[in-house]
């Protein structure tokens, strides 16, 4: 086959009989890969005058870009809220074990934590690309400890805290740098909380409102200043009220700034969010939904005692406690299983359910131009999945990661 190597030596691969996931649609048409990006065939027929050096047969499968999970504390016996010596393999064998289930980039998050904490854990977090090695890391998500002691959730209250005069100070002195800082929950309704975020803001970081009693004009407040995010919605807020809707009331708030949008994160496992409550959500501001798994420790893992930063939570089933209570504590499920509770639970598209956990959370983080959707140019990170959504294969930079066995699928 002729091929044009005056623009790169690197192999062109060519997946073909396929449907890929490109404008919202699956389309059948075949996928072109080279040195990790995605190509647009016209360019390399017409200017390059270049063909495939290797050809791929998917055998009907879907492809879709990769999952992006901005709110994950653990899973396989890991806990992203321990300060341990081991903290690095730990973190790497999460990114590489998320690989069966279509995770291609992910936000370690830390939930509330004694400053001590933040200081030896985020010096050791990476911002790095995925690989063979693992999923990529897009940065850490810090959940607290500046959220409501009423909707602490699985929070430890004694490591809650407030903004003092020097609110941003504060912050700083808290987490001790902000280098690898993606995504801060806070509750808006705290003192000074306008200008943390207006200051998060302005560097970059995106400023999520979760574990929080704020009303809806303090949540519109914390938007119009910058915050873009919404933690696991209805969970650790005030519920949903028709004279004030409080966060909830987000969704469809027409004080949104022009141009803006706000996001907000779903745990789709069937336990923490009636799906009721998920179709609600989804049919309100479907552009808004973002799949999070928000694992613990404990995914992967036997029901038993696991742990959740300062916390000991038990796994029966499904179902996540802070031991011997009832309070839900972060959950096991993986983000395939949620794409596909996703679907099952509202009824909408495949195509639907897949954005909800690629392009969307890409979108929240800005990304949207290399990361969330197989258009040209964009990172090569995408998944063969079959007609019910299993993941049959994960790639990075077109390069396969990971592969279900033959037995498996």
């Amino acid at each position: 086959m002729p091929s044009n190597k005056s623009v790169s030596d690197a192999p062109i691969v060519q997946f073909t009989n396929c449907r890929i996931l490109r404008s919202h649609q699956l389309q059948r048409e075949d996928l072109w890969v080279r040195e990790g990006k995605i190509l647009n065939p016209e360019k390399l027929f017409f200017d390059e005058k270049g063909s495939a050096d290797i050809q791929l047969d998917c055998k009907d499968s879907i492809i879709a870009p990769g999952f992006i999970d901005v709110q994950i504390n653990g899973g396989f016996g890991v806990d992203f809220s321990l300060a341990t010596d081991d903290f690095k393999a730990g973190i790497d064998l999460v990114s590489q074990k998320i690989l069966s289930h279509g995770v291609t980039s992910f936000c370690p998050t830390l939930v509330t934590s004694p400053p001590s904490v933040y200081h030896q854990v985020l010096p050791q977090i990476s911002i790095r690309d995925g690989g063979a090695h693992g999923a990529g890391i897009l940065g850490a998500h810090l959940e607290g400890p500046f959220i409501s002691r009423e909707k602490k959730g699985a929070h430890p209250e004694h490591c809650l805290r407030t903004f003092e005069a020097g609110a941003f100070q504060d912050l700083l002195a808290t987490y001790g740098s902000l280098d690898c800082v993606r995504i801060v929950t806070l509750a808006p309704e705290m003192k000074r909380s306008s200008e943390v975020i207006r200051e998060l803001t302005k560097q970059g970081i995106c400023v999520s409102l979760g574990h929080s009693v704020a009303n809806l004009s303090q949540a519109e407040e914390a938007v119009q200043h910058g915050a873009t995010f919404i933690t696991h919605l209805f969970n650790a807020m005030l519920p949903f009220h028709h004279r004030d809707p409080g966060i909830v009331g987000l969704l469809t708030s027409d004080k949104i700034p022009s141009g803006r949008r706000v996001f907000y994160g779903m745990i789709s496992d069937g336990i923490h969010t009636n799906p009721a409550a998920l179709r609600i959500a989804h049919r309100a501001h479907p552009k808004g939904l973002v799949l999070v798994t928000d694992a613990i420790a404990g995914m992967g893992l036997a029901p038993g005692r696991h742990t959740l930063g300062q916390q000991v939570v038990e796994i029966d089933g499904l179902n996540t406690y802070i031991a011997g209570t009832k309070t839900l504590s972060g959950s096991v499920a993986t983000m395939d299983t949620c794409v596909r509770h996703f679907q099952e639970a509202t009824g909408c598209s495949v195509e639907t359910a897949l954005e909800a956990a690629s392009l969307h959370p890409a979108q929240l983080l800005g990304i949207e131009h290399k990361k969330g959707t197989l258009n040209y140019d964009s990172d090569a990170d995408f998944l063969m999945l079959n007609n019910g959504l299993y993941v049959q294969a994960t790639y990075i930079a077109g390069e396969e990661v990971w592969r279900q066995d033959a037995l498996g699928m």
